[in-house]
């Protein structure tokens, strides 16, 4: 008798016979399959099988832990059930057909993100590191004192130094860092559209080029526009009969996923309609060229002004009287908004609170944010902690977010098991409206997650550890909680994250 003879035979009879079975395969260490009716898999009889050391649905798949040992069950499973052995991509394409429209869609999103993480992962950590070198002043370092007078805020109190004013090497190494610093934020729109592309299947140095097109020096930078529309001195392209502004989108997310979709689009069109004898010649052509003429004059406008509405409800929520409703929505929808890209928005908002104000309430919530981001992963890898695969993703992805940096988190875990993402969510909801309530106000911007503590004012950081402990508690206890009474776990995404899962591994193993 093979070795895995006795449990293959039992995971096929619980998991509803060779019939339910769409397509299967297997990874590192689990089983991967693709059911016809889910509801036929007996969970509870498969996880009391000696080999199996746990399960779970996600994104349409049906997954069972084995370990180590996955590769020989598998054969012996195969034996058994005569189901042939399938590709990862086919056993996802399978499972595809259990997803709805807003899974597909999130899984888009996701997808198109998932490459470009390593780079905002970097960003995100160069960002945080100089706003604790030029955004945080330190009472050690003495008071500020410009021509000679020193520097108070609205309220007198003292502004301190920061590092930059008293180090020259540290103010040399501040500069030096935004170096890829803007090459990762200002040029995002570049990463978005090549990332679009890629996805759809589509040419991707045509993305690339579309998305130089969006920063191109000729342009007038998107940080510059507004005071350029204000006092009339954008530059234009002149037809004679029509002018066309000429504003870059730097940073600027929407209107590079509007482009870059539209490019991908106009090339599947053309590569049906365009003789293989010319396509090489027309079909980039007739792509790019209409895809730059569209992102310059519908969809980059489009774009911007879904960002310019987002900023400015964030402003009234901020100053109105319904500022705690606002605390709580802008909590709970940050992560959503850092999946769109949108997020970038809210520095601009932070620098003109802090300009206007000297202080910020803004960005105190989206230190929470990352915070409860983290203690959900920290809860999947509770959940998940006898298997070392998704251990591997689990406890990097939870330092990472309580460190401020949170694409890991969500794409590599949150989002693909969706119930951890709505904890999270409802965890940084709280604690945003108890932020709101008690007017907690930061300096400035500083590193996000635990370390933010050391830009908020003295005067909110009873009520902003108050949040953070919610921040912290909550999310971890709600993903437990959703986990035993089975709400959204059925719901996953199902994506990956190169970098971080090893699916070059995977794929040698599968």
């Amino acid at each position: 008798m093979a070795k895995f003879e006795q449990d293959a035979k039992a995971l096929l009879e619980h998991i509803g016979g060779s019939e339910n079975i769409s397509a299967a395969t297997h990874c590192a260490t689990r089983m991967r399959f693709a059911l016809k009716d889910p509801a036929k898999a007996d969970v509870k009889a498969i996880e009391e099988i000696p080999s199996v050391k746990g399960s779970f649905t996600q994104a349409g798949q049906f997954q069972v832990i084995i370990g180590n040992n996955v590769s020989e069950f598998y054969k012996d499973f195969a034996a058994i059930s005569g189901v042939q052995e399938a590709s990862k991509a086919d056993v996802k394409q399978a499972s595809e057909a259990n997803q709805v429209w807003w899974q597909r869609l999130m899984t888009f999103l996701a997808e198109v993100f998932a490459p470009i993480i390593p780079a905002i992962i970097v960003g995100g950590l160069i960002l945080g590191f100089r706003n604790i070198l030029e955004g945080v002043g330190f009472s050690a370092l003495g008071q500020m004192v410009v021509d000679g007078v020193p520097e108070v805020t609205a309220d007198g109190s003292p502004i301190y130094n920061t590092i930059v004013n008293v180090s020259p090497f540290w103010n040399g190494v501040n500069h030096f860092l935004w170096l890829p610093g803007e090459a990762i934020f200002h040029f995002l729109p570049v990463g978005i559209t090549w990332s679009v592309t890629r996805k759809l299947g589509t040419t991707q140095i045509l993305g690339i080029v579309l998305g130089l097109t969006l920063v191109s020096p000729q342009l007038l930078n998107a940080y510059g526009a507004a005071g350029a529309l204000a006092d009339g001195t954008v530059p234009q392209w002149d037809f004679g009969i029509f002018q066309l502004d000429m504003i870059g989108y730097q940073a600027q997310v929407l209107p590079a996923m509007f482009a870059g979709i539209a490019l991908s689009y106009l090339e599947k069109f053309w590569r049906r309609v365009v003789p293989e004898m010319v396509s090489m010649i027309l079909v980039p052509f007739l792509s790019l060229l209409p895809a730059v003429i569209l992102a310059h004059t519908v969809l980059g406008p489009i774009g911007w002004w879904l960002g310019s509405l987002i900023s400015d409800v964030v402003l009234a929520g901020l100053e109105g009287p319904l500022s705690w409703l606002f605390g709580l929505l802008f909590g709970a929808l940050y992560s959503p908004l850092v999946i769109t890209g949108l997020h970038h928005m809210t520095n601009a908002i932070d620098s003109q609170l802090i300009a206007d104000t000297h202080s910020t309430g803004l960005w105190p919530m989206i230190a929470l944010s990352n915070m409860a981001q983290g203690s959900a992963v920290l809860a999947v890898w509770w959940l998940t902690r006898r298997d070392e695969e998704e251990s591997q993703i689990t406890i990097p992805s939870a330092v990472s977010a309580y460190l401020g940096v949170t694409e890991p988190a969500m794409f590599g875990v949150t989002l693909k098991y969706v119930y951890p993402f709505v904890a999270a969510m409802a965890g940084s909801g709280i604690a945003g409206l108890i932020s709101t309530m008690g007017n907690v106000q930061a300096n400035s911007i500083g590193v996000g997650g635990l370390p933010g503590f050391l830009v908020i004012q003295a005067n909110s950081q009873g009520w902003y550890w108050i949040a953070t402990a919610v921040a912290l508690i909550v999310p971890f206890i709600l993903t437990l909680i959703f986990h035993k009474t089975g709400f959204l776990t059925e719901a996953g995404l199902n994506f990956d994250i190169p970098f971080f899962n090893n699916s070059s591994k995977e794929g040698s193993k599968a």
